[in-house]
């Protein structure tokens, strides 16, 4: 089993800041993905961001692009999502996951088997 620890959220106005982080812990894998996806009120779950823990690489939904940066730290076994700029439409709870790379794509929520408890971010203006 995977754990995952989420932090960092809170309130903050518009054009603020927040870093979120997500701590995992437990059972490892030979490679793996770990993302962020947020879920406000009455909408779906959208996946803002993701890194493939072995090279690094990132991808970025359209929605977040510029503002939002992830990033790891490997001895720390933690994700950050550092996010500027943000917006009343930003606010949401943000969870972070984690999943086994299989070779299919990573781009939604059927690509991960661990999540995190969520961490509620609000923006007001």
């Amino acid at each position: 089993q995977v754990q995952l620890v989420e932090s960092g959220g809170g309130s903050v106005q518009v054009g603020g800041s927040l870093r979120l982080s997500c701590a995992a812990s437990g059972r490892t894998f030979r490679d793996y993905a770990m993302a962020w996806f947020r879920q406000a009120p009455g909408k779906e779950r959208e996946i803002l961001a993701t890194i493939i823990w072995s090279a690094g690489q990132t991808f970025y939904a359209d929605s977040v692009k510029g503002r939002f940066t992830i990033s790891k730290d490997n001895a720390k076994n933690t994700m950050y999502l550092q996010m500027n700029s943000l917006e009343p439409e930003d606010t949401a709870v943000y969870v972070c996951a984690l999943g086994p790379i299989r070779g299919t794509s990573l781009w939604g929520p059927g690509a991960y088997d661990y999540w995190g408890q969520g961490t509620q971010v609000t923006v007001s203006s």
